[in-house]
């Protein structure tokens, strides 16, 4: 039977980072830039040495009133980019350390993730971040400019899935600021990744068939009710025989 990794991104002060650790088993850790960060990060990381979960630091453009999600890309140099990703990646990497666990992977937040998936220059940026903070593994979407500068840096890409948003018919996400890009029943959801794991397909909002084959999939955490779609997925992932592990 498949396996499969479920991650959550913790720490950003909007969910119930215990409730969920308690059922992912991969934990991407907002270092500040969007929220977070400080005393909240060094306890998202101790609770999840805690929870046996793996540690991945979630950087961000900086911009804690929008969470992110405003790109920054024009106006920040690419090496400024790296730069940036790097201190990020490093603040996370320094508390694992504390613990004695190792810095898992790397995923990028909001603007600055769909950014490295669409953007080479931007991707590339990212995975150079990443590297000189030590990391040896980014998280994205599958087919993505990020999974080329991975590629190209000698980096492993673990590739994504969503459980709780909704697709375009080219692969890439709904923006959120259209209707029905985020997702909210959970026997929907759980339904959605069962068939993701097992038939590496999924639904795109037109109704076309996608195929992705991911080694991860993400419920956020800041998603109301994320918990309860979190134990469901888990619930029926299990159920039906699938491995839930994280991807080390």
């Amino acid at each position: 039977m498949p396996a499969i990794d479920l991650n959550a991104d913790l720490g950003e002060e909007c969910g119930d980072d215990v409730a969920l650790l308690a059922i992912v088993t991969s934990a991407n850790i907002a270092t500040g830039a969007h929220a977070g960060g400080g005393p909240v990060m060094d306890r998202t990381v101790q609770r999840a040495v805690s929870a046996g979960v793996a540690i991945g630091a979630h950087p961000s453009y900086p911009d804690r009133g929008g969470f992110g999600r405003s790109s920054q890309a024009e106006v920040r140099s690419m090496a400024a980019l790296a730069e940036l990703v790097r201190e990020q990646a490093e603040s996370v990497a320094r508390t694992c350390a504390v613990h004695g666990v190792p810095l898992s992977h790397v995923k990028a937040h909001g603007a600055l993730y769909n950014d490295a998936m669409a953007r080479s220059d931007v991707a590339a940026a990212v995975a150079e971040g990443a590297r000189e903070a030590g990391a040896s593994t980014l998280v994205g979407l599958p087919g993505s400019e990020l999974e080329r500068a991975c590629a190209d840096l000698g980096l492993d890409f673990i590739a994504e899935a969503y459980a709780d948003r909704a697709y375009l018919p080219d692969g890439s996400l709904v923006p959120r600021t259209q209707s029905g890009a985020v997702l909210h029943d959970p026997e929907l959801i759980a339904a959605r990744v069962l068939r993701l794991v097992c038939d590496g397909t999924v639904a795109a909002v037109d109704g076309s068939t996608l195929r992705i084959e991911a080694r991860t999939v993400c419920v956020h955490g800041d998603t109301p009710g994320a918990v309860e779609i979190a134990q469901r997925i888990r619930r029926v992932l299990e159920e039906a025989g699938v491995t839930v592990r994280s991807p080390s």
